[in-house]
């Protein structure tokens, strides 16, 4: 079981993704804004990141930039999933700039987030060996 941080502003959409990795052993931690999302990051350690691009206070680039800049910290290396209903290239490769592993377009079903979210831990597990 892993630790999922989900930071999405949208209550539906944050209830789906959360009942889904429940559905898959995780335990998951909401934040609902950018500011929110950094610090339950920090504060929970979570395994793996789903990270709306569009959130108030930071946009979900900016939480990634800062996650990402916190050299010699855990947070610095966890996997972190970019989700946006913003689904040009100019978007998934401002993301990957920033330092997300991966950028997933909305509307995301439920087994692609699972999907993803297993991708990203399965490489994480893998690189720890």
């Amino acid at each position: 079981m892993a630790k999922v941080l989900i930071v999405e502003d949208d209550p539906a959409a944050m209830r789906l993704a959360a009942a889904t990795l429940e559905l898959e052993g995780h335990e998951v931690v909401g934040a609902t804004n950018g500011l929110e999302g950094v610090s339950k990051a920090r504060a929970e350690a979570p395994d793996v990141i789903v990270l709306d691009v569009m959130i108030p206070g930071m946009d979900g680039y900016e939480v990634c930039q800062a996650l990402r800049s916190e050299e010699g910290s855990a947070l610095s290396r966890v996997p972190i999933l970019m989700v946006s209903a913003k689904a040009q290239s100019d978007d998934a490769e401002m993301g990957r700039k920033v330092g997300a592993d991966a950028y997933v377009k909305k509307p995301v079903t439920p087994e692609a987030l699972a999907r993803a979210v297993a991708e990203a831990l399965g490489e994480r597990q893998g690189q720890a060996v």
